[in-house]
């Protein structure tokens, strides 16, 4: 497997463009399965996702034009001549996200076979609420062999739906499902998260009659017949805030091309907090910082809270803060696995059950570190860049999942860091 190295203590200093956003990028792809028409996507990140998304996609029969792999870019998808509904356990495994083409091939053909899910191990993530709303629209659900089994002989039909939780996935799964329902939707404790919002902007251009996406009720109008679109990807808000840390902890100066701050508010109002600079401009966002910043206190939460996804990279910049701080983690329960890791580079992190105590030192060593998920391992390519001498960091096919060339892009703002091929 390859390995980072990094040599810390540089200033990042320069401008770094933020791609499209993974998040947003997986359902638009799924998006496709609902129109025989073709959706063009562009500003698609380069991603391992994004081509496991593709190669689910094509074993359905989807027509895929695409750049060459993880190559980002414009990608079309045409769905009009789909060969199976069938989403088998080997690709399904390999990415949680997979679990999207359910609702839209249940609606559009009636029935479908997907494999439950798989994805980074940083804690149960089940899928009752997506197969709950399914019900509710008129799915009759077996599960079977560690299949999903769905179908809906008479189509799906619009209902009144309650989420548990503000499951994100489940209401993207549940939203594309009702655009083809007989009938009004209406997702009440829907998930707010701006990537949603994005989605529905697209099947809004494919002729879906969606209101309030992006709030905690969305209304779907279904039964349109969609046709096809072409959609910019939104800039990737978890990339621009890892970019943003990236930054404030090395003291640098950093323009962050295309993120937008309305979709990062608690993670700027932290920084903010910790002394960082944040300022908008009319091209992104300028972050900088100087000196030894404050500790913060914080606590993660569903959109527009404290997003999990950055967790583990305010985490390492509260490592080197001055003071100590109280981080919560309330999405998920193993999401502290980068916290030994950290430990070997010589932070000070105590775990009690959801609840996390960094009692700031004044510098991390480098050191020989093993990443576990995705946004862990992107957390000590931060702590690497903070570090004193080097730090190679092995099991990095996790960052390929979520950032596109984050060494090549590192580098340009003047990382000393490279990727060592196996």
């Amino acid at each position: 497997m390859d390995k980072i190295r990094i040599l810390g203590g540089r200033p990042l200093h320069g401008e770094v463009e933020i791609s499209g956003a993974k998040n947003a990028a997986l359902p638009l792809m799924v998006a496709s399965l609902l129109t025989d028409a073709p959706l063009t996507l562009s500003r698609v990140p380069g991603l391992a996702d994004i081509d496991t998304m593709a190669r689910l996609l094509a074993e359905l029969g989807v027509d895929i034009e695409m750049p060459e792999k993880n190559g980002g870019g414009t990608l079309t998808l045409n769905a009009a001549a789909l060969t199976s509904t069938v989403a088998p356990y080997e690709l399904v495994r390999r990415m949680r996200a997979s679990i999207l083409v359910l609702g839209p091939l249940v609606a559009r053909f009636r029935e479908a076979t997907v494999s439950l899910p798989g994805g980074c191990a940083i804690g149960t993530r089940p899928v009752d609420l997506h197969l709950a709303g399914l019900e509710r629209l008129g799915a009759r659900i077996v599960l079977e062999d560690g299949y999903i089994h769905a179908s809906a002989p008479g189509g799906l039909k619009g209902a009144e739906i309650h989420l548990a939780t503000p499951s994100v996935g489940a209401t993207e799964n549940l939203m594309m499902a009702a655009t083809l329902a007989d009938g009004e939707t209406v997702l009440h404790n829907a998930a707010r998260e701006p990537e949603i919002a994005d989605l529905a902007l697209c099947l809004g251009a494919m002729g879906a009659d969606i209101a309030g996406a992006g709030s905690d009720c969305v209304r779907i109008q279904g039964g349109a017949s969609l046709s096809g679109t072409h959609h910019r990807i939104m800039a990737d808000r978890i990339e621009a805030g890892t970019y943003a840390i990236a930054a404030a902890i090395t003291g640098g100066k950093v323009v962050l091309s295309g993120a937008r701050a309305e979709h990062l508010a608690a993670p700027i109002d932290c920084l903010r907090q910790a002394g960082v600079t944040v300022e908008e401009r009319n091209t992104g966002l300028f972050v900088a910082a100087n000196g030894r910043l404050g500790a913060v206190n914080l606590t993660t939460h569903p959109y527009p809270g404290f997003p999990t996804d950055l967790q583990a990279q305010i985490m390492v910049l509260m490592t080197v803060a001055k003071g100590s701080s109280l981080i919560g983690e309330t999405v998920f329960e193993n999401r502290f696995m980068h916290v030994p890791e950290l430990a070997r580079m010589g932070a000070d992190i105590s775990v009690s059950g959801g609840n996390a105590l960094v009692r700031g030192v004044e510098r991390l060593r480098g050191a020989p570190v093993m990443a576990t998920d995705l946004r862990a391992s992107s957390c000590l390519v931060l702590a690497g860049l903070a570090a004193e001498g080097e730090t190679v960091i092995s099991r990095v096919y996790h960052l390929g999942r979520g950032y596109e060339r984050i060494e090549k892009k590192l580098a340009a703002l003047g990382a000393d860091i490279e990727r060592i091929a196996s």
